[in-house]
């Protein structure tokens, strides 16, 4: 007849009790603030917080707090009008070895963020900040790996002391190589062979040709893509931004979502720049007769220093940015800008190898910045790159080093850029802006005040609908959505999921969806009264044969879920993923919440004749 098992009472009220939990975080609105951070050679203590109190003070700017949180200084600001006027005075006050950003600071009582509680993740379209969707050149990967390959054949060929004509690389995904020799084309294929297994060679009298196989060539592409998001990453995380977005998008975009910054400018000069340093051997001979002559040795090149003098050096470099472990700004002992670096073992060991036997001889510092440009043509704009490449310092090696040293020679605006730019690492090939948008911090908070309402309206329409039109149980499903709107937004705080705007839409949706449910339930019932059923077998009854029907409607709705997950991106994920939540809490609290409700009205009346339905 009419039962429902104690059991369960006992796991909807604990899951009552975790989802009030959980949900109540969000009840505490989030301060206005900037977070300071320490950079190498910068300290969060009492002292610069009362310097940075002090700058405030003095511009003006009324703060609610300046308190250390974790391993950055906190200040909470009363407004967004306030959080950016203090932003500017920071950044000017906090110097260069403090990163300054702009963040939201959680009010959740420590007790309730000790047991994990944690608001929802708002984004971009709720708090605002910058989006940027960047198109990465495989192409450029490719030939950058390649140009690495055809050096490494050259080098392979020199420590066997087989002389060569030249190493150049044909077509798509081959390297020709004529040998000095025909006789050695076996010494040399046994040596190639050795160093690059994976590679097919083929020996055609004096002349050798290196395939490297389409799955390498894949493997470049698709692990460019993979270091450029790790490098960026690594990148945001220099710019201190809190809770930002960075995932790839297709087979060769990645999307960048930053929450709370609007300085897009110094975004995409950190977020794009692909500049580093580079170590290479300076050659013997007069570079003014080279440029005047136009004779180069053929192991150099030339480049200019920064007051446009030629200078030889050779085209092998003994290590680059790529090399790099860390790198901060630091002085030199005459009190100028430098950078002192740290390399990683092989970096370390090859410039431990060329130091070892060239004291006193000199070497150059070359930095290299691909800069991207815009220029119209038809009336169309169109994006480009120029290489800037210049000598930033030549000097005589005095002594043997290896993985730690100084670079020297830089501006002190560059010296701090590029210090970031190689802790985070360089990218593995060139990226273009494609698109970009900001979304300032007013209209987030508009977005959010109308999602809000929007979800509350529906909520109250459909809640006075069903009290009017199945009066009893239609107070049963209204108490049946509030727990189901509970248990949402408790998983999306639990888990960290993002809330979007698209997502109040999903929230929205999972309402519907939980009428849709309780609608069945409740029909259900009437047309089992229509036919004659005494009460309490009719409720019964009515649960039981509705629950395959909403099984199996939900399912649909997931399967649709699970693919605008799976395939969309950015909004389409957001909703996509309030949606399936809300699709399986609808079915908790439709078939398991609204029937234990009904037996604790209707279980125990003996002489039940009629039901408010």
């Amino acid at each position: 007849m009419l039962e429902f098992p104690r059991w369960k009472y006992f796991l909807i009220l604990i899951v009552l009790a975790v989802s009030t939990l959980y949900a109540l975080p969000n009840i505490y609105q989030k301060d206005p603030s900037v977070q300071i951070t320490a950079n190498r050679g910068g300290q969060i203590d009492d002292a610069f917080k009362t310097q940075i109190a002090g700058a405030l003070s003095e511009a003006g700017v009324t703060a609610k707090s300046v308190e250390k949180e974790g391993e950055s200084l906190i200040v909470r600001l009363p407004s967004l009008d306030a959080q950016s006027r203090a932003n500017d005075v920071l950044r000017e006050n906090a110097g260069e070895n403090y990163t300054v950003a702009l963040n939201l600071a959680s009010t959740v009582p420590d007790w309730l963020a000790n047991l994990g509680g944690k608001p929802m993740v708002l984004g971009l379209d709720l708090v605002g900040g910058v989006h940027f969707a960047l198109q990465v050149d495989q192409k450029a990967a490719v030939d950058k790996r390649f140009e690495a390959f055809t050096e490494d054949v050259r080098t392979t060929l020199r420590d066997n002391r087989v002389s060569y004509r030249s190493v150049e690389r044909r077509g798509q995904n081959d390297i020709q190589v004529a040998l000095a020799n025909a006789a050695d084309a076996d010494k040399a294929r046994i040596a190639l062979a050795k160093s690059q297994p994976t590679f097919t060679y083929s020996v055609n009298g004096d002349r050798i040709s290196i395939s490297v196989p389409q799955a390498e060539m894949s493997q470049i592409a698709s692990g460019a893509i993979e270091q450029n998001l790790t490098t960026l990453r690594n990148r945001v995380n220099e710019l201190g931004v809190a809770e930002p977005i960075i995932q790839r998008q297709g087979e060769d975009r990645i999307v960048v979502e930053l929450p709370g910054v609007q300085d897009t400018a110094e975004a995409k000069r950190m977020i794009g720049a692909t500049a580093t340093l580079e170590y290479r051997a300076v050659v013997d001979g007069n570079a003014e007769d080279a440029v005047s002559t136009g004779r180069i040795p053929p192991e150099a090149k030339l480049y200019r220093d920064r007051a446009g003098r030629p200078v030889l050096l050779n085209k092998r470099t003994i290590v680059t940015g790529d090399q790099m472990v860390s790198a901060t700004t630091s002085t030199d002992q005459n009190g100028m800008p430098a950078v002192s670096v740290k390399l990683n073992s092989v970096g370390g060991q090859r410039m431990f190898d060329f130091t070892s036997g060239n004291v006193g001889k000199p070497m150059a510092v070359v930095y290299t910045e691909r800069i991207p440009q815009v220029t119209m043509v038809n009336g169309k704009e169109e994006r480009s790159f120029r290489v800037k490449e210049e000598v930033i310092s030549v000097a005589n090696i005095n002594g043997v080093f290896g993985k730690e040293f100084q670079t020297t020679g830089l501006e002190k605006t560059e010296a701090d850029s590029l210090s970031k730019l190689l802790r985070a690492g360089s990218l593995a090939a060139p990226m273009d802006f494609v698109e970009e948008y900001v979304i300032g911090p007013s209209l987030g908070k508009e977005n959010v005040d109308r999602g809000v309402k929007a979800v509350v309206f529906s909520f109250v329409f459909t809640l006075v609908f069903f009290t009017v039109y199945y009066r009893m149980f239609g107070a049963i499903t209204s108490v049946a959505l509030l727990f189901n709107l509970l248990i949402v937004v408790a998983v999306m705080s639990m888990f960290g999921a993002t809330m979007t705007l698209p997502g109040f839409a999903g929230l929205a949706l999972s309402v519907g969806l939980s009428v849709d449910a309780n609608v069945l339930i409740n029909e259900r019932i009437r047309e089992e009264l229509r036919l004659g059923m005494p009460a309490k077998a009719a409720i019964a009854a009515g649960y039981e044969k509705a629950s395959g029907t909403i099984l199996d409607a939900n399912l649909t709705g997931l399967i649709v879920g699970v693919a605008l997950y799976a395939f969309g991106t950015g909004p389409l994920k957001g909703f996509a993923l309030t949606m399936i939540i809300g699709i399986f809490a609808s079915m908790f609290t439709a078939i398991t919440v609204s029937r234990a409700l009904a037996v604790l009205i209707y279980g125990r009346r003996k002489k039940l004749q009629t039901v408010a339905i």
